[in-house]
């Protein structure tokens, strides 16, 4: 593919651009007393094979060939990059930033070789490419390292597009034919490393300086030119915002606020492995780099909510924190993947997959003993208390057999791939394996949590009553519950309120079967209403009820979200934020401040009340879309882009552009 003419720049720009030219044309003649780490390579303007050493030599029109084949067969545009080595960084990190910095599209890979050390890496995003990671493991096996070995830097290339290509028409990848090359092409360069490269011809200046007037305005027209995305702001984040129109950053915005949620939940579940395994020590730059993002996206929530309230901005305002939202998110999704590829090594499920399965097998059948008793638990709540008491928890038993089920398949198939050796297979499997019996851990854990508080709520409803029914009393004998005007009224009708209340509670509990948490609820707003005419009396009892139900409410409501977070957009995720931000807060201020406390925990109360109906809400829409799944791995959050082992894989630490990364070093 050929990108378009370059258009003309302003002044400006062409000034600065010639000025970034000289620069490094200052650099390249000046004495350096030590090598340095480089930026990324700009790829080249004039196809998809940059060779900055020479490695092709009279054979780059037959790469160019192969690669140009797997476009039109497959529409896959490979990009291929020879450098001499990676500047000090690993190769998939290199790769990774070079895909970055020359914006290539979810649907393109980019495949770096440094012919000195004969390394290589490939960059891709797993359920956004038409492969698998077995898949692309399987080209580098069979197509890339044979003529690696060999000094074949161009049939490196050639066997991996062709690989690719036969992958998609689902053929076996094909053995490549073997031309031994130059064991280090571009070895003996020594251009800006010493004395004798002082006089750099004028002709090199006017080169550079035009490659470079190019390369300026080549990421701005990639959009025009592409055959496929270049990535949307989860993937790469934005630079500006300026041009976007207000109602399209509002819902770019959403997505990204909710990706990188996302994003921060499954590293926090894949550093929760990490930590039980090798120790809080080897974990903690990843832990440092989660918190981070934790912070960044507590605020980016904040300004979520702030814009979602009703005191609405004016256009500025709201495009000023949407910019700063966005900005937020990007950041929080930059400090996790900076640190994704340390974290697979310390990791190392690759080189590690039969310890890692066996582990794996551990906890899905702890994870399944459990769900018997869970079962029974959660038959014990419906038969001892009204419906809605266990509503939070009703079909918990059933999606953990699902998601039991899910991870049955992929212990299986990581075992198998074990069994051959297929270590890069089965790890694919096994961390699919280990979210999937997370979450129904998850599952499982609610279920005993919920029969846990509605038991205390249970408990705590009838000193409730008693206390409430006592201020009713006190209400009463006041001189202002019979006087006229405003104030007489306000506080007749908080006393009618509370008489309501408890009598309505009273009658549920001579009935029969009951809810306690929403009884307590209930009663203990009723309660804190009526003291705020008549004076605080048992702010701490009051505050220790509502404490209770907002845990409740909110515990169910992140639990909900967890483990259907595919289907759930940015609103429930905000309210849920802001109401775990109250409670809190709300804990903090409960031995100092109790009125604000008590405050606090009836706003986490209702937020999170507000957040489990969003989420439900977008979780039955997601299942009547076309190809919508109601349920699994996909609604879990655990496999991205499609079912496993078909186009899908499972999510990993890291943030948006690189937690569904697809291979790693070679």
């Amino acid at each position: 593919m050929t990108p378009h003419e370059p258009s003309a720049r302003p002044h400006t720009a062409v000034i600065a651009t010639l000025a970034a030219v000289l620069t490094v044309v200052f650099l390249l003649v000046a004495p350096s007393p030590a090598a340095h780490a480089a930026d990324p390579p700009v790829l080249s303007a004039k196809g998809q094979i940059t060779d900055q050493v020479n490695a092709l030599g009279d054979r780059r029109g037959a790469v160019a060939r192969a690669i140009d084949a797997l476009y039109e067969k497959r529409h896959i545009q490979l990009f291929v990059v020879y450098v001499k080595d990676f500047s000090g960084r690993t190769a998939q990190d290199r790769a990774r930033a070079t895909a970055s910095r020359n914006g290539l599209g979810q649907d393109d890979i980019l495949l770096a070789i440094g012919t000195q050390a004969r390394q290589y890496a490939y960059t891709g995003q797993s359920g956004t490419t038409k492969f698998t990671n077995a898949q692309l493991e399987a080209v580098a096996r069979k197509a890339i390292d044979p003529p690696l070995a060999q000094h074949d830097w161009a049939g490196t290339a050639i066997g991996a597009a062709n690989g690719y290509s036969a992958i998609v028409a689902g053929q076996p990848v094909p053995t490549p034919a073997i031309t031994p090359g130059a064991s280090d092409p571009g070895g003996h360069s020594t251009v800006g490393m010493g004395n004798g490269a002082l006089l750099v011809p004028l002709a090199l200046v006017v080169v550079v300086g035009g490659l470079a007037i190019y390369a300026y305005t080549r990421r701005r027209r990639r959009a025009e030119t592409r055959t496929t995305p270049a990535g949307s702001a989860q993937q790469q984040g934005w630079s500006g915002t300026g041009g976007i129109a207000l109602a399209q950053l509002d819902t770019e915005a959403g997505k990204l606020l909710a990706g990188t949620d996302d994003a921060v939940r499954t590293s926090t579940e894949e550093l929760g492995l990490a930590i039980a395994r090798f120790g809080d020590g080897a974990a903690e730059p990843y832990t440092a780099a989660l918190t981070y993002a934790r912070t960044e996206l507590a605020r980016a929530f904040r300004l979520r909510q702030q814009l979602d309230d009703s005191c609405p901005e004016d256009e500025a305002a709201r495009r000023q924190m949407l910019e700063e939202l966005v900005a937020r998110c990007t950041e929080a999704g930059r400090r996790l993947d900076e640190e994704a590829a340390d974290f697979d090594r310390l990791r190392a499920l690759e080189q590690d997959a039969p310890q890692a399965l066996a582990a794996a097998e551990t906890a899905f059948r702890t994870a399944a003993a459990r769900t018997g008793a869970a079962g029974s638990t959660l038959t014990a709540l419906r038969e001892q208390y009204a419906e809605p008491a266990s509503a939070p928890v009703a079909g918990n038993v059933e999606q953990a057999k699902d998601r039991l089920l899910f991870a049955t398949n992929g212990l299986n198939r990581a075992r198998q791939a074990v069994d051959t050796g297929e270590y890069a297979e089965a790890a694919l499997y096994v961390r699919a394996a280990e979210s999937a019996v997370g979450q129904a851990a998850t599952l499982i854990d609610a279920v005993d949590r919920l029969a846990g508080e509605v038991a205390e709520a249970e408990v705590r409803l009838a000193g409730a009553l008693t206390e409430t029914e006592a201020d009713l009393t006190e209400a009463r004998a006041l001189p202002g519950a019979t006087a006229a005007g405003a104030a007489g009224a306000d506080l007749h009708s908080r006393i009618e309120r509370a008489e309501t209340v408890t009598a309505g509670v009273r009658q549920e509990q001579s009935a029969g079967p009951y809810d306690p948490v929403d009884a307590l609820r209930r009663v203990g707003e009723a309660h804190a209403s009526l003291d705020k005419a008549i004076g605080p009396r048992r702010t701490v009892g009051l505050l220790e009820a509502a404490t209770l139900t907002a845990r409740s409410r909110t515990g169910a409501a992140a639990d909900y979200l967890t483990t259907h977070r595919g289907a759930i957009g940015s609103q429930a995720r905000t309210r849920l934020a802001e109401a775990q931000r109250h409670l809190e807060e709300s804990g903090t201020l409960a031995a100092t401040e109790v009125q604000r406390a008590l405050v606090g925990a009836q706003q986490a109360d209702s937020l999170a009340g507000q957040a489990q109906y969003l989420a439900e809400q977008d979780v039955r829409t997601y299942g009547t879309r076309p190809g919508g799944d109601p349920g699994g791995a996909l609604l879990g959050g655990i496999v991205i882009g499609g079912p496993l082992g078909a186009g899908g894989a499972p999510v990993r630490f890291g943030g948006a552009g690189t937690r569904g990364r697809m291979g790693g070093d070679r």
